[in-house]
């Protein structure tokens, strides 16, 4: 009857969440890390909850560093951190 929502797992949480609520951070073949807003960017991607507690959580536990396969630029996460909403 309805559509299958796909889902995702956070990071921070390790909950399984539709990926629309979520932000999507790309590592491209040329290793350019990036935010994508669209979800559509080609490439190897992770999610996050679009929350501040989960983004504290996968900062801590370098989740993004182990997802991506790669080392994150600070201005990623600080991109992120204003991405997200608090609470």
């Amino acid at each position: 009857m309805g559509q299958n929502i796909p889902l995702r797992k956070c990071l921070g949480c390790d909950e399984m969440l539709g990926k629309k609520g979520m932000l999507r951070i790309v590592r491209s073949k040329d290793g350019e890390i990036a935010i994508d807003p669209t979800g559509k960017k080609s490439g190897r991607g992770a999610y996050i909850c679009n929350d501040a507690e989960c983004l504290a959580k996968a900062v801590k536990k370098r989740s993004l560093e182990r997802a991506l396969r790669c080392a994150i630029p600070q201005e990623i996460y600080d991109s992120l951190k204003e991405s997200v909403t608090d609470g």
